[in-house]
């Protein structure tokens, strides 16, 4: 658990109450004559899920323990809303970082090209469009140090996708970056390193 405030007794309590009193409005919606088309029993839906989510972290907060029921993640509103078996599929990776040593990156891109010359014009922009133009992006991830960088954050997603034609989507190849589509991500930051990794 991380060194943050623990919630308190009565916190933990007060989110039990509104887990009880989600799910008797769940139940009267379902149990409406008109449940099958009414938005009510959607509504309540996502309030149960958001009252047990929040109850459930903060067990695990106060206490170690979790409930031993999920909520889905595919039904809820920002959950997995494409295809069970896509026809194709996007991997969206970012990678970012931090230019720590421009000289060393300069240095690097100077041996690669020619027309870059000590002192040249383009200064970093020019050395980054060497170095990228010249080697794949998990070559630089590998060797970020070796060029004057050092990897900050970085995420990939693979996302279900419609079949394109060649060339189709490159104008504007992030546009149609849907969360709803994303059948699964992986995340790296510092922000993580503090966590338990059992947690």
């Amino acid at each position: 658990m991380s060194d943050a405030a623990q919630p308190t007794i009565a916190e933990v309590r007060a989110a039990a109450e509104a887990v009880k009193a989600a799910i008797d409005r769940h139940l009267e919606a379902v149990s409406s004559p008109n449940a099958a088309d009414d938005p009510a029993v959607s509504a309540a839906y996502e309030q149960l899920a958001t009252a047990a989510i929040a109850y459930d972290q903060l067990l695990y907060e106060a206490y170690d323990e979790v409930t031993p029921f999920e909520i889905p993640g595919d039904e809820g509103p920002g959950g997995y809303h494409g295809p069970e078996q896509p026809e194709a599929i996007s991997v969206l990776i970012r990678r970012d970082y931090h230019v720590v040593d421009p000289k060393r990156l300069r240095a690097q891109a100077e041996r690669l090209d020619e027309s870059l010359t000590p002192g040249g014009a383009g200064g970093v922009n020019a050395a980054i469009g060497v170095l990228f133009g010249e080697y794949e992006p998990d070559e630089i991830a590998a060797r970020s140090e070796e060029f004057g960088l050092e990897e900050a954050d970085s995420t990939l997603w693979v996302a279900a996708a419609e079949p394109t034609e060649p060339g189709e989507w490159l104008p504007e190849p992030f546009e149609h970056a849907d969360p709803q589509l994303l059948i699964c991500r992986f995340d790296v930051s510092e922000v993580y390193d503090d966590e338990d990794p059992d947690d």
